[in-house]
């Protein structure tokens, strides 16, 4: 045995521990060393098991790569979504309705005369002689808010009623669930045209992002903030009526805390998991209510695009321009399928029930 194995010995009237009375540990149990699994966080041990989902990789991909193309290409494109082609200063007529990655006759023209290079129109151009690529970005950005902000809405309200129903209890809880069940029975889709109809009338020329949004969509919102918020309401009421029975709960009630510190420090924080997945599963469900909305006309309003509504559009030149129906089609199913599995990766990854 070398001279860097042997234990130290102990002096005779030393505090020390005696190391003469350890053994060192063997090579099997210093390879244990490497099997026992490192310290986490709940957050950290989730998001590690959300990325070895390789669809759920797949689809935070995906909404990279969207969330990208929307933010650099209106950068990039230099056309706009509203803005009909010009040559020289005037509008050319001849760019009507042109297939992808081609060129109108007058733009061929121009190219040839100055040896100028014009960026190519990716997706061709519409009826009125407006880049399509562009409007489908634009399209894409408008739903994708729609969606981000609908969602928004549903999760703040949502979780406040649903917290106070759930923690009161008692007859509060019965009143506010009856409230909830009212809110259920009324036809969503009526009550969005009515308040289109009406606010149409009270506010006829809206200033700054109201007016480019128009009535419809402001109709849009707030049938989200009055009626779509009882699902979440409801789930998070199911979740805070198991969580409060808790005795942490009960140790926290002891020394004296409020209820809105229990609920916001000790209760919510438990139902993370559920607000997050059902939030991510409300932003597809609130872009395909929206695109279906712009696609019978009670959405974004012209010339602002949406996905629905260019896919209304293309509609009528089905037989001759069927690319037009594709690429917002396209787009909308890429972005509720995406959010649809990343909504399924989140709950296998943060739902306790279901680790392994």
């Amino acid at each position: 045995m070398s001279e860097i194995d042997k234990m130290p010995k102990k002096a005779p009237f030393s505090m020390q521990i005696d190391l003469s009375k350890f053994e060192k540990a063997t090579e099997e149990e210093k390879k244990q060393q490497d099997v026992m699994s490192e310290s986490t966080t709940f957050l950290k041990d989730s998001m590690r098991k959300l990325f070895k989902n390789p669809l759920a990789v797949f689809s935070i991909v995906v909404l990279v790569c969207i969330i990208l193309l929307i933010v650099i290409a209106p950068k990039v494109v230099p056309y706009g979504y509203s803005e009909m082609l010009q040559v020289n200063g005037v509008r050319d007529k001849t760019a009507q309705n042109l297939a992808p990655m081609t060129y109108s006759e007058n733009e061929l023209a121009y190219m040839e005369e100055t040896g100028e290079k014009l960026f190519p129109h990716i997706f061709g151009t519409d009826e009125l002689c407006r880049d399509y690529f562009i409007r489908v970005v634009y399209g894409t950005r408008v739903s994708l808010s729609v969606g981000l902000f609908a969602s928004i809405i549903v999760l703040i309200i949502g979780v406040l009623y649903g917290s106070i129903s759930g923690y009161a209890g008692g007859k509060t809880d019965l009143i506010m669930m009856r409230v909830v069940d009212i809110i259920y029975s009324l036809p969503d889709m009526l009550v969005m045209i009515l308040l289109s109809v009406v606010l149409k009338e009270v506010m006829p020329d809206m200033p700054g992002v109201l007016g480019k949004l128009g009535s419809n969509m402001i109709a849009i919102f707030m049938v989200f903030g009055l009626l779509y918020w009882v699902g979440m309401a409801r789930l998070i009421r199911g979740q805070i009526l198991s969580v409060k029975e808790n005795e942490y709960v009960l140790a926290a009630r002891t020394i004296g805390a409020k209820p809105g510190r229990i609920i916001r420090r000790h209760i919510l924080p438990n139902c993370l998991s559920v607000i997050i997945i059902t939030t991510a599963l409300q932003i597809p469900s609130a872009i395909f209510t929206e695109s279906f909305l712009s696609f019978i006309g009670l959405g974004v309003q012209a010339p602002m695009p949406s996905l629905g509504s260019l896919a209304n559009a293309a509609r009528g030149g089905l037989n001759s321009y069927p690319y037009k129906l594709l690429f917002p089609a396209l787009m909308i199913c890429l972005i509720v399928l995406a959010l649809n599995l990343l909504g399924d990766g989140l709950r296998d990854a943060l739902d306790p029930k279901l680790r392994k």
